[in-house]
């Protein structure tokens, strides 16, 4: 995945170069840095998933033979 997100922000920033268009060139860049210096959103331990306990203790099912 990071290779992807590699060659993404290398072809976003040569584009950006190659239409003169120095937004691109910026967002290109900042796409190429996030994979190369391992950042990003999930980096920091920001995308956990907060989980309740489960309190409620289980119950013992008593199966009845049908015919």
């Amino acid at each position: 995945m990071r290779l992807i997100r590699l060659a993404l922000g290398i072809v976003v920033a040569v584009q950006g170069f190659i239409a003169k268009d120095w937004a691109l060139v910026t967002l290109g860049g900042l796409f190429a840095a996030m994979p190369l210096l391992n950042i990003g959103c999930c980096s920091t331990g920001n995308c956990r998933v907060s989980t309740k306990e489960n309190t409620k203790k289980t119950q013992d099912i008593s199966y009845e033979e049908v015919r």
